[in-house]
């Protein structure tokens, strides 16, 4: 069903009421590491579709219906398949290099990685925003994340002190758990905080990963529109989409602990909340 509106509405302040846990994804949520992801994925599909005699370009469209929030060999599967090519699954160990899709995907990788140790990450302000008033509210955090570099680049961007519990790829292939859109990765990161998903939200700038969060039941998913469209995100399940989430703090947060104040991010249900 199509969303012509926001739902439960573009008010901040009932975002996060009565919730215990927040549950965020990382490239395009708290870092712009999307872009780097995405710089790379257009590199190795500009050298693969050469190697595979694909004429039609690696464009941005196909990294967001199909890359964005996927684990890495989904997304090297999923890009081959609307091209007609097909290669062997291959194994996790095979080497970088073109002739298995996990080779392609072990390839990719190394590109992000080159682009990661050059250019370094920092996080989006507003992102950095949310945390500090949510942390400060006491409310659970987690990273779901698809990336198997998701420790790393918390670790570039100075996040990773502030967020210890992460389920990325390397902790989804260990526990068998299925990628976005699937809920899997994020109801995992549930039982590790000890919360409901009725208690808990979803912050997700991919489309896999709001149906992902929607699909788990969690009370509220946000989306975060850096670019897969705000439409598509409120289809895909989203109940609320801002452009930032700056937009999900009031200007008083600041003090909001010390004064007792309902902000943006305590809500009606939480009036009692920054009161220490």
């Amino acid at each position: 069903m199509t969303r012509s509106a926001d739902r439960p509405g573009r008010d901040p302040a009932r975002t996060f009421a009565g919730l215990d846990a927040v549950l965020l994804d990382l490239d395009g949520v708290l870092t712009p590491t999307a872009l780097v992801h995405e710089r790379a994925w257009q590199e190795l599909f500009t050298l693969a579709f050469v190697r595979l005699g694909v004429a039609a370009p690696f464009t941005a469209a196909d990294y967001r219906e199909h890359v964005d929030g996927r684990p890495r060999y989904d997304g090297v599967a999923a890009v081959l398949r609307s091209r007609g090519v097909t290669l062997p699954e291959g194994d996790p160990a095979d080497p970088a290099g073109f002739g298995t899709v996990c080779a392609l995907g072990n390839l990719k990788n190394e590109l992000f990685t080159r682009g990661l140790d050059r250019d370094g990450v920092t996080a989006y302000p507003g992102s950095v925003r949310l945390l500090d008033a949510l942390q400060r509210r006491g409310v659970a955090l987690a990273v779901v994340s698809s990336s198997r570099n998701a420790r790393r680049v918390l670790a570039v961007a100075g996040l990773a002190d502030r967020l210890p519990v992460v389920v990325d790829g390397v902790a989804a292939a260990a526990a068998g758990l299925a990628g976005k859109p699937a809920p899997d990765t994020y109801l995992h990161a549930a039982r590790l905080l000890g919360v409901s998903p009725r208690r808990a939200a979803v912050i997700e700038d991919a489309v896999s990963g709001v149906a992902a969060g929607h699909a788990g039941g969690f009370r509220r998913v946000v989306g975060v529109d850096r670019g897969a469209g705000h439409q598509a995100l409120l289809d895909a399940g989203a109940d609320v989409v801002v452009a930032d989430l700056a937009e999900l703090v009031s200007e008083d947060a600041g003090v909001a602990a010390d004064r007792g104040v309902v902000t943006a991010v305590d809500g009606p249900a939480a009036t009692g909340a920054g009161r220490r």
